[in-house]
Order: structure tokens, then sequence, then C-alpha cells
């Protein structure tokens, strides 16, 4: 049973999104039409880190192109947290894991709700 990137992409490309070429081992590039919220309409780039573990394991907070949020690098919680992002400087990382307990039965559909509710909340 395939698992981390490959089975990430195998569930992304189930749900019709196709993920950029030429990432990392690890990461993942997709488009990404923000559904809801004050960035409803807009067309941004969600990047991952997958861990080799996928789907026990979920990515952590996603990287978003371009920088929609003012960078917070110090905020104390994850709500409020935006970093520079290794994905590149057009890039900010927003410290948001996922939301509620992840048992490893999740998968792809799950992890792109809590993307959503993430857009819809800020």
């Amino acid at each position: 049973m395939p698992a981390g990137r490959e089975e990430f992409e195998r569930q992304l490309r189930e749900l019709g999104v196709e993920p950029c070429a030429g990432q990392s081992d690890d990461r993942i590039i997709f488009d990404y039409a923000v559904p809801s919220g004050k960035f409803a309409g807009q067309q941004v780039k969600i990047g991952l880190v997958i861990p080799s573990d996928f789907a026990r394991t979920p990515p952590g907070g996603p990287h978003v192109s371009p920088r929609l949020l003012p960078m917070n690098p110090n905020a104390p919680d994850h709500p409020n947290r935006t970093a520079d992002s290794p994905f590149g400087t057009e890039w900010q990382y927003w410290s948001r894991p996922f939301r509620g307990r992840w048992t490893g039965r999740q998968g792809v559909a799950d992890y792109l709700a809590h993307i959503d509710h993430l857009f819809a909340t800020i």
C-alpha cells in the first residue's frame, strides 16, 4: 500500500486536483480556489510537506502563495503565527496544524476540509 507523498498525490488526483510537477521528495504544491472567507474566489497555491507515513500522520500547517496574511512569526499560538516559508520568498507558512484528532483513518479530503476551514475563518 502506498504511503507518504505518493499516497497523498493519489488521493489528491482522485479529488480532481493535479499537483504541480517538479517538487522535492516530501513536498507537494497545488492550485487552490479559495471557497469562502475574505479571500473567496482567489486562486492561490498551497504547499505541503508530506510526512513519509501519511496517512498515519497528517501534513503540518500549509504554506500559502502569495502571502495573504500579515507576517507574525513570534505569535505565541498557532492561529496567529505566520512565518517565512522554505518554499520561497513569495510563500508564507501558516502555523495551523490539523484541527481535531487525526486518527490515521482520515485522508486528503479531510485535510483539504481543514484548509477550507482555515480560509473560512481568517
